[in-house]
């Protein structure tokens, strides 16, 4: 399992093959066996093969992350709220101001339940098992934010793809400087969750 062969066709099933499958109509209850079938295969390969050790426990640049975070997230603010309003108008905080408990248990599932699988397997398990394959980091960090975004396609939205792709080399970028599961889950999940809350939501495949 640690031959370049072998991880070349495990890079491109679990990469490639299976998120462009989602595009495709078939049992939604297939994809799930599907994707929890790989999510579960990722999780093995790194805890028994790979020996990654999730901890939490050692200190982090929590000073910087913030920083850096609340400066992008500004940013990001500034220029979603103007097109949200420019294209959507009746979306702007909609879900956050008309179904409030809507918005707090979506926040919560989404950070909980989508954010930090994504993490584990776009950041830990893809920087763990392919950054000796990759040797030239920048093209690395882009084929990390490209695949990123090739997960997002079922949602058929050049946007979506574009956000992600953008999303993937912020959050490559803070896990290559960080090596942290928790901080880019944390940043991963404020973005997104700002998205959602600003009204982008539908189009992510929140529900409103």
């Amino acid at each position: 399992m640690k031959t370049i062969k072998y991880k070349i066709i495990e890079f491109f099933i679990i990469f490639i093959v299976i998120p462009v499958s989602f595009l495709f109509e078939y049992s939604t209850t297939l994809k799930t066996l599907i994707a929890a079938t790989g999510f579960l295969y990722v999780i093995y390969v790194l805890l028994k093969i790979e020996k990654v050790s999730m901890n939490f426990r050692r200190e982090l640049p929590w000073k910087k992350f913030w920083l850096q975070t609340s400066i992008t997230l500004l940013i990001i603010a500034f220029f979603t709220i103007f097109f949200v309003w420019y294209t959507s108008p009746d979306q702007l905080f909609k879900v956050m101001l008309n179904k409030p408990k809507l918005w707090i248990a979506i926040l919560f599932f989404y950070s909980v339940f989508s954010v930090y699988p994504q993490e584990i397997l776009y950041r830990t398990f893809f920087f763990k098992r392919y950054k000796d394959i990759i040797k030239n980091k920048t093209l690395f960090m882009i084929i990390n934010a490209i695949l990123f975004s090739i997960a997002h396609i079922f949602f058929k939205n050049g946007l979506v793809l574009l956000l992600t792709f953008l999303g993937g080399l912020l959050f490559a970028n803070t896990y290559k400087k960080t090596d942290s599961i928790l901080l880019v889950s944390i940043e991963h999940a404020i973005y997104g969750c700002w998205l959602f809350t600003v009204g982008m939501g539908t189009m992510l495949g929140f529900p409103s």
